[in-house]
C-alpha cells in the first residue's frame, strides 16, 4: 500500500526498508474526500483482545438475522542522528518501528511531542545492545503515545495473532478490554463477551464482568494483550480466574478448549409474519422481517462490517474514516451488494457489541434502516493496522478513528440504541422464538417491535 510522505530532517540517516503491511485492507474506498490526505491503506485489528490476542472475521451471531494510517511534525533544528554507517542492527530495527509509527499513526501531534526529537534521544540514550533491549526501547517509545492499542508484537505474539485470524482458537473463549469508566471502575479487565459454547460462557461469565486476577496474578495493571496470552494455552490445561460479577467475587477454574470465535448461529422462528435469517436463502421463503443480533459480538475485520452493511442498505454513508485533520475517507452503499434493503429490520446490541459490529449498528441506525434495541455498545472507535518488522515481530498501529453517518465519534461512548431491551429478553435461539410466539412472557411489545416511533 502507499504510505504517506514523511518530511525528513537534513542529514537524516538512510533508513531500513519499509515494514511490510500484513493486515487486511479496508477494501476499496467508496469516495475520496476532496483536499485530504491520500494513500494509506488501513485495517482493523482487534477491538480489544481475544484469547489469541487477535480477532477473527466479524463475529456473526444471528438469532434471527444473517449468515455474516507525512509526519507533519516539522523537523526540529537539532543534532542529526549518527550516520547510517554507525547504526547497529538493533538501531535499524528500532528505526523500522519508529518509521511505521511516523508514517501511519493517526495523531500527527504524536501525543504532543516531537517524534523526530524522540528518535534522536532514543538512539543516543536508550541501550540497544540486545534484541530484548531493543524491544524495550520500542515499547518505551510507543508508551509515550498513551495509546494501549498501538503496541509491539514480539515474534511469538505476532505469529499467534496471524494464526488467530483463522477463526479457531484454544483458550477459554473471552474477549476482554480495559474498563472504560474513569471513576469507580473496578481494578481489573472488563469482559466484553464470552464466545457461545466456550468454557467461559459455560461457567456463567458474562459481558460486564471484571477479571480481577488470572492464576493469582492481579489484573489491576495488566495489559490486555498480556492477559490474552495468559488466557490462551494448551488444549485441556486449566486456568484459575477471579471474577467480579456485580457485587459478587468468585473463583472459576476453566479448562481450555478449542473453539470457534464468534460462530454463525441461526434459527428460523415459525411465527405469524415470518421473522427469518440467512437473507438470500430465507427471502425465498417469503421473509417478512429480520432481527440481527449483535449482542456480545466483539467485532472483527473492518471490511466485513462495511460489506455486511451494504447487504442491508442500497444507499447512504456507512462510516467516515478520520484522522487528526478530519475526514479522510467515506464509505457508502451504492446498491451493488444489496440483498434486503426494504424488509423491516431490528438490531440487538449490548455493551459486548464492539468495533466492526458498532460500525454496522451505527450505520443501520443513523440511516434509519433499522430500529436498534438494547444498551449502549462498548465504544471502540479506533482502527489499527498491523505491520511486519524485519525480525519477525510486528507493530499494531492506530491509524484512524471512525465516525457514524451522523458524525458521532463513538470511542469510549458507544452507539446509543433507539430503545431499551427488556431485561427478560432471551439470548438463546429457542428462547427468542418462544418470546416472539408469546410476547407477554418476556415483556415484549411484538406489535411495535419494528416500528421506529
Amino acid at each position: 500500500p502507499m504510505l504517506l510522505p514523511v518530511r525528513r530532517p537534513h542529514a537524516a540517516p538512510s533508513r531500513p526498508a519499509s515494514p511490510r503491511h500484513v493486515s487486511s485492507s479496508l477494501g476499496p474506498r467508496s469516495r475520496q474526500v476532496d483536499r485530504v490526505l491520500r494513500g494509506s491503506t488501513v485495517a482493523r485489528a482487534s477491538p480489544a483482545a481475544t484469547d489469541a490476542s487477535a480477532s477473527a472475521g466479524l463475529g456473526r451471531r444471528a438469532v434471527v438475522g444473517m449468515a455474516l494510517a507525512v509526519s507533519l511534525s516539522a523537523p526540529a533544528y537539532c543534532r542529526a542522528p549518527p550516520p547510517s554507517s554507525a547504526l547497529t542492527e538493533e538501531n535499524l530495527l528500532f528505526l523500522e518501528a519508529w518509521r511505521a509509527v511516523d508514517r501511519a499513526y493517526y495523531d500527527k501531534s504524536f501525543n504532543g511531542q516531537s517524534w523526530f526529537r524522540y528518535r534522536e534521544r532514543a538512539l543516543r540514550d536508550d541501550p540497544m545492545n540486545t534484541r530484548q533491549e531493543t524491544y524495550a526501547a520500542i515499547k518505551k517509545m510507543l508508551a509515550t503515545l498513551d495509546d494501549p492499542f498501538t503496541r509491539l508484537l514480539e515474534p511469538e505474539k505476532f505469529k499467534s495473532l496471524r494464526s488467530g485470524t483463522q477463526g479457531a482458537l484454544t483458550g477459554v473463549g473471552l474477549s476482554i478490554g480495559y474498563p472504560l469508566a474513569l471513576n469507580g471502575s473496578p481494578a481489573g479487565l472488563s469482559v466484553m463477551s464470552a464466545a457461545p459454547g466456550g468454557p467461559a460462557e459455560k461457567a456463567g461469565i458474562m459481558s460486564g464482568d471484571v477479571i480481577l486476577a488470572i492464576d493469582d496474578t492481579s489484573a489491576q495493571d495488566m495489559d490486555i494483550y498480556d492477559a490474552a496470552d495468559r488466557l490462551q494455552g494448551p488444549e485441556g490445561s486449566s486456568i484459575d480466574l477471579t471474577i467480579l460479577s456485580g457485587a459478587d467475587t468468585r473463583h472459576v477454574v476453566l479448562k481450555r478448549e478449542r473453539y470457534t470465535l464468534n460462530p454463525v448461529r441461526s434459527r428460523m422462528c415459525e411465527i405469524p409474519g415470518s421473522v427469518k435469517e440467512a437473507i438470500k436463502k430465507l427471502r425465498e421463503n417469503n421473509v417478512k422481517a429480520f432481527v440481527l443480533d449483535l449482542r456480545n459480538n466483539s467485532g472483527g475485520l473492518f471490511p466485513e462490517g462495511i460489506e455486511i452493511a451494504k447487504i442491508w442498505m442500497d444507499k447512504g454513508v456507512i462510516v467516515y474514516i478520520c484522522d487528526s485533520r478530519g475526514v479522510r475517507d467515506i464509505y457508502e452503499a451504492d446498491g451493488a451488494s444489496t440483498v434486503a434493503a426494504s424488509e423491516p429490520l431490528v438490531v440487538l446490541v449490548n455493551k459486548g457489541t464492539a468495533s466492526a459490529s458498532e460500525i454496522l449498528a451505527g450505520a443501520l441506525k443513523d440511516n434509519k434502516r433499522a430500529v436498534v434495541y438494547g444498551e449502549p455498545t462498548y465504544g471502540k472507535g479506533k482502527i489499527q493496522s498491523v505491520f511486519a518488522l524485519s525480525d519477525g515481530s510486528g507493530l499494531a498501529v492506530t491509524v484512524a478513528r471512525y465516525e457514524t453517518p451522523a458524525r458521532t465519534d463513538i470511542d469510549k461512548v458507544g452507539v446509543t440504541p433507539d430503545r431499551p431491551l427488556p431485561a427478560s429478553f432471551p439470548t438463546d435461539e429457542d428462547g427468542f422464538c418462544s418470546c416472539l410466539r408469546d410476547p407477554a412472557s418476556c415483556n415484549l411489545n411484538a406489535a411495535r417491535l419494528f416500528v421506529r416511533s
